[in-house]
């Protein structure tokens, strides 16, 4: 089992920036992708960005394309999201997410494991 919990979100007005981390226990996350997904309210949970397993290969949903990064530290068993030019509709609960194979994509139902989520919330 693999365990993942969200850190770093917050409130910021339009136009800042944040930086998001999912840190995981319970087993290495090395050889797995892994990805960050949103949920706002009253809207369905949708992809954001993927890493594949050494960080070579990511993707991005096109509203954040330019704006977020998606990076990895596999000696912290971590992944990050940075989040720059911040804009009120980014507001959501984030989660990362695990996909036990070393590539993955925006399909939800590839991944295995689900953090329980961190609020982001952008003022305008």
């Amino acid at each position: 089992q693999v365990q993942l919990v969200e850190l770093g979100g917050g409130l910021v007005q339009a136009g800042g920036s944040l930086r998001l981390s999912c840190a995981a226990s319970g087993r290495t996350v090395n050889n797995y992708a892994m990805g960050w997904f949103r949920q706002a309210p009253g809207k369905e949970r949708e992809f954001v960005a993927t890493i594949s397993w050494n960080g070579g290969i990511t993707d991005y949903a096109d509203l954040v394309k330019g704006r977020f990064t998606i990076s990895r530290d596999n000696a912290k068993n971590t992944v990050y999201l940075q989040m720059n030019s911040l804009k009120p509709e980014d507001t959501a609960v984030y989660y990362c997410a695990v996909d036990r194979r070393r590539v993955s994509g925006k399909g939800q139902k590839s991944y295995d494991y689900w953090g329980q989520g961190t609020q982001v919330t952008v003022s305008s």
